[in-house]
């Protein structure tokens, strides 16, 4: 099990009908006791527990901890591992805007904790991670995310290749972060749209080579790139600027 401790994440996963509880209090304050009567109204078991039982089960509580299911920083009702890419592709039908973030080895739980938040602020439909490599934190991920990873749709696969040839035959423009690329700005973003972001490592050039072209986010400072978690937002915002114009999307290459 997996015990998650943020308030925020906590409010988030219950309002989100995931599956979860029981909710553990321990000398509960009063946004802890809102808590608690929310989790009431959703039917979700309260059990009051020691602080010392408490500290043992989730370290750095404020009085109050919510059971999850180990790994589960999935949708409403689902874990990651159980979200399909397949699924989300036969549900497209002719709609001709769609976003999708892939993450390439991005390991560190606290961006893609980051990463999540973004993409619940910018619509994104489907988050892909690569199957056992990726960040697997659950509490921090929650955590992190402010309880956007209960909302946030996931998709593990176990290989990233596939899962983009699947994205291209879907008519899906596929354009990997990099500095050395074009200014984001500079590009149409609009249609179905495909990010990839790498980790610490980057991104792989298997994936490199598949991709229409690289987005770059412009900067001006001295180190050499950015955070992921950061080039994520600041990407996903220029996406989200683009399709606001509400100009026709374009079809895939040729089209």
């Amino acid at each position: 099990m997996t015990y998650i401790t943020g308030f925020h994440a906590i409010e988030e996963t219950i309002l989100s009908g995931a599956r979860c509880g029981p909710l553990l209090s321990a000398k509960a304050g009063p946004r802890a006791r809102e808590l608690a009567k929310l989790a009431q109204s959703r039917k979700i078991r309260i059990d009051r527990v020691g602080s010392a039982e408490l500290d043992r089960l989730a370290p750095g509580h404020r009085g109050i901890a919510l059971e999850t299911p180990a790994g589960s920083i999935g949708g409403p009702g689902e874990e990651v591992a159980a979200a399909s890419l397949d699924d989300y592709l036969a549900s497209l039908g002719d709609r001709r805007d769609a976003l999708v973030l892939m993450l390439d080895e991005v390991t560190d739980p606290h961006n893609y904790g980051a990463i999540l938040r973004s993409c619940d602020q910018f619509a994104v439909d489907l988050v892909i991670s690569r199957r056992r490599r990726s960040a697997k934190h659950a509490a921090v991920i929650a955590q992190t995310s402010a309880g956007a990873s209960a909302w946030v749709r996931n998709a593990e696969e176990p290989n990233l290749v596939r899962a983009m040839d699947a994205l291209k035959d879907r008519g899906f423009w596929i354009y990997c972060a990099g500095m050395e690329g074009e200014a984001v700005y500079s590009l149409d973003m609009r249609g179905r749209i495909c990010l990839v972001m790498g980790g610490e490592a980057g991104i792989s050039r298997l994936l490199r080579e598949r991709c229409d072209g690289t987005a770059a986010v412009p900067c001006r400072g001295r180190i050499d790139s950015l955070n992921v978690s950061v080039a994520a937002g600041i990407l996903l915002y220029e996406v989200s600027r683009q399709r606001a114009q509400k100009k026709p999307p374009r079809g895939k290459l040729g089209e």
